[in-house]
């Protein structure tokens, strides 16, 4: 494993990206260059927070892997810090791609794209119209923000809907006045201004995080996710192999949302008896969904 930064975005925008490039543990015959996996977190998350035990697999199993944090997050520069933009955070995937299509041990139009959560539509995205990606994983996939309102509504009490709305609003006044966002913690107990708080999500987030992850994002987020749906032109993926991971009791990412975007996109799909946590590393569906993962890019990118 090495480190790698690599620049992404424009202008005053421009930052350098922290990536963990993890070599392939067999070269290819004569030593030829493998195909790459590119990685990033969901909403809030690090790389070493849950992404390395995955990168380990995929490498162990014959891929290049490059794991990488978005701009403002972990080990990446960039301002503002801890604020999440899905169009930025798709472009940092974009640079990703470039940065280890550049690497000798990558083949470069051999690129798999694996995201899990709000990373799960991010891959979705950015594999649109690019020959060089053979393959996408999309892990307990947020695909449809307005699902995920809609099952948030259920889980939550009336009067945390509209704090968190409010908070949310006034987030985006304020970044519009060119104030700093203000932050809200990510994660934390049921009945907290959390952005995650349903029973036992605090629990199995801080227990997959890592020193650079910080519990606080930016609270317009909550303003932004309503229009997050990046599986609405799913059926322009149709000549991309998909494999979906759907948790069946996901409180978090639907898996309705994902259920209909697959059959958009003639994914292949998984299920997994567990909610949006359980197929990090301890969980009870972490040791399968690798499994599956690796049959599938054995078949579709090897």
């Amino acid at each position: 494993m090495r480190e790698l930064t690599f620049p992404s975005g424009r202008g005053a925008d421009r930052a350098e990206c922290h990536g963990l490039l993890f070599p392939p543990a067999t070269d290819g015959a004569g030593g030829a260059a493998r195909p790459c996996v590119v990685m990033a977190h969901g909403l809030g998350g690090t790389v070493d927070s849950g992404l390395v035990p995955f990168a380990e697999a995929f490498a162990a199993a014959g891929f290049a892997v490059l794991a990488c944090d978005y701009r403002g997050f972990g080990r990446s520069g960039g301002a503002p810090r801890q604020v999440v933009s899905p169009a930025r955070q798709q472009d940092d995937y974009r640079a990703a791609i470039a940065a280890a299509a550049a690497q000798p041990e990558v083949d470069p139009e051999r690129i798999v794209l694996w995201g899990c959560s709000l990373s799960g539509g991010h891959v979705i995205e950015v594999a649109r119209g690019r020959a060089d990606v053979v393959a996408v994983v999309s892990m307990v996939p947020l695909v449809d923000g307005r699902a995920a309102a809609v099952a948030a509504a259920r889980e939550h009490r009336p009067a945390a809907l509209l704090r968190a709305t409010g908070t949310a609003v006034a987030a985006k006044v304020s970044a519009a006045a060119g104030r700093p966002e203000p932050m809200i913690p990510l994660t934390g107990p049921p009945g907290s201004t959390a952005l995650l708080s349903l029973e036992g999500y605090e629990e199995a987030y801080t227990a997959v995080a890592g020193p650079t992850w910080r519990n606080e994002v930016g609270a317009g987020i909550g303003a932004e996710l309503g229009a997050f749906r990046p599986g609405a032109r799913a059926d322009e993926l149709i000549d991309v192999p998909l494999l979906f991971q759907i948790a069946d009791l996901d409180r978090s990412a639907p898996p309705h949302a994902a259920e209909t975007v697959a059959r958009a996109a003639r994914a292949e799909v998984r299920h997994y008896p567990g909610d949006h946590f359980d197929l990090f590393a301890g969980r009870a569906c972490h040791v399968l969904a690798v499994e599956h993962a690796l049959h599938f890019l054995a078949r579709h990118a090897s």
